[in-house]
């Protein structure tokens, strides 16, 4: 591939996981003034919210089982361009729903077509460059994702939230036709040809347990990263009351401070990740050094907005090891079930915060609310760490192998 369309194919799926934060930390910034508009009452506004949140998760975990298959079976691209003219039609729609049924059905739509986008781009990024650089395009992609959602909380906070939803769209459609130049890649269109070749199977899963073995670690050291996100970002505003801060926190200035500190920590993350040759060594530094924030912050016997914010970006911070999460599980599968495992694993990722919130509320009577986060946040970091730890490390791994 010529430099100059390689360039432009990276750019272009760095956009895509820009509009994927974006959509996910825009619903979380005007879900309130939405369901208000609605006409939900404040006790209603928690509950339903979650209950959307939750449709749009398992709209998410469908898409990323779909558009996984189909990116190993028709192609990287297609994917590319499925996923953004569901998600952008959605989004767009979104501004105009009037009922919380409406609401419910098009965060299902939008969740089933995000879920394609970051999968389908590392995929294909992962696949275009050279094996010694390939982790400066992952960076380029995943803070693309992390501006997407300080731009987001941003929208969020300072337009209408139907403003903020056409915006959305509109720039959907807009990545669209910018993606009718990009080409597939090499190493897929190689594996393609051959037809005694399963691509796309969830089968192999059952028939190799080992290849199981490895989507399970992968899953486990993700983990931690959308709990943080689902819960302590999304939920601020409720958690601020439950920990008696003393200024009302907002979920824009939270994502704001927590998407701060991901872009510097994705950033390091990855050229640390290429200075020392290493996915693996850094993503355990990074879990450990998520693992010593979470601790004092849950050892503090008082809160104050100030100090959960502080915490937000330093959650970021900890959280920059997800660019080498997403590298290190497409470098792990072969061509012909990549697509379906980088799609389908950052999805599933993000449900987890729904087992964990169901943690969390029968902890709560036991312990209470500040220890069963502590606890619930702690044990995921140390799964993630243990997973980490036996995991093959895949720097400079050659992708042209079948699984």
């Amino acid at each position: 591939m010529k430099k100059h369309s390689f360039v432009f194919a990276m750019i272009v799926c760095a956009l895509g996981y820009f509009v994927d934060v974006f959509d996910i930390i825009l619903f979380s910034a005007v879900r309130v003034s939405s369901l208000q508009h609605i006409g939900l009452s404040s006790e209603q506004i928690t509950s339903v919210g979650l209950w959307l949140i939750n449709i749009q998760v398992i709209g998410m975990l469908m898409g990323g089982v779909a558009w996984g298959i189909l990116g190993d079976k028709r192609g990287r691209i297609s994917v590319l361009f499925g996923s953004i003219l569901l998600y952008s039609s959605a989004t767009l729609a979104n501004a105009y729903v009037t009922t919380v049924t409406q609401y419910a059905v098009l965060r299902f739509l939008a969740g089933f077509g995000l879920a394609g986008e970051l999968g389908a781009a590392i995929t294909l990024v992962s696949e275009l460059m050279h094996k010694d650089k390939r982790g400066y395009g992952m960076m380029m992609i995943v803070v693309a994702g992390a501006l997407g959602g300080l731009v987001g909380g941003l929208v969020g906070q300072y337009f209408s939230w139907q403003m903020a939803y056409l915006l959305g769209g509109i720039g959907g459609f807009t990545l669209l036709f910018l993606r009718m130049r990009v080409t597939e890649s090499r190493v897929f269109m190689q594996v393609k040809e051959k037809v005694d070749i399963k691509k796309g199977s969830l089968s192999l899963f059952f028939e190799v347990p080992s290849l199981s073995l490895v989507y399970l670690k992968c899953l486990l050291v993700g983990f931690p990263f959308w709990i943080f996100v689902g819960l302590f970002v999304a939920f601020a505003p409720e958690l601020g009351e439950t920990f008696h801060v003393d200024i009302p926190i907002t979920v824009g200035q939270a994502m704001l401070f927590y998407c701060l500190g991901l872009a510097i920590g994705e950033l390091s993350s990855t050229l640390l990740s290429q200075y020392l040759k290493s996915r693996k060594k850094i993503i355990l530094f990074f879990l450990g050094m998520t693992l010593i924030f979470s601790i004092l912050f849950f050892s503090m016997k008082a809160m104050t907005s100030q100090l959960y914010y502080i915490f937000c970006t330093f959650l970021g911070l900890g959280s920059g090891f997800w660019v080498l999460f997403v590298m290190i599980a497409a470098e792990q599968f072969g061509t012909n079930i990549r697509a379906t495992v980088t799609t389908s694993l950052p999805n599933f990722v993000r449900a987890m915060v729904l087992p964990s919130a169901v943690l969390i509320s029968l902890l709560k009577p036991m312990i209470g609310i500040q220890q069963s986060l502590g606890l619930v946040c702690i044990g995921s970091l140390l799964l993630a760490f243990l997973a980490a730890s036996t995991l093959k490390e895949t720097f400079s791994r050659d992708l042209e192998f079948i699984s």
